[in-house]
């Protein structure tokens, strides 16, 4: 096994395709593909590229951190009692375990993430 891993921001394999749990829907019908690319530490740190239609979500991390590097597309994220923060084609940001708020994707998204759990 090897301890470097490049992470393909274009993958060819099939993604896993999903949609937001009806709880968490506030507009649109946004699509998700995830492409996992890497697991470590029993699954508790996991990368790949995820992309998302337009729409409007809750974000709720939990116990979750998540660093996120935009390759494409516009999204807008509101934190809970906070002000909107746009994000674009190579911004990064973090959500830190506790973070909950509105992801609105306004442009069809690209990101290379990482989770820790």
């Amino acid at each position: 096994m090897s301890l470097l891993k490049t992470i393909d921001p274009n993958p060819t394999f099939a993604p896993r395709e999903s949609t937001p749990m009806p709880e968490r829907l506030i507009a649109g019908s946004p699509a998700f593909k995830t492409w996992a690319q890497d697991a470590a530490k029993d699954d508790k740190v996991l990368t790949g590229v995820w992309e998302a239609t337009p729409g409007e979500t809750r974000s709720i991390k939990g116990e979750t951190f998540e660093f996120c590097h935009i390759l494409a597309g516009v999204i807008e994220i509101t934190p809970d009692g906070g002000e909107p923060v746009v994000y674009r084609a190579g911004d990064s940001f973090v959500m830190k375990p506790g973070f909950t708020g509105v992801w609105k994707t306004i442009e069809t998204v690209r990101k290379i993430y990482l989770t820790v759990s």
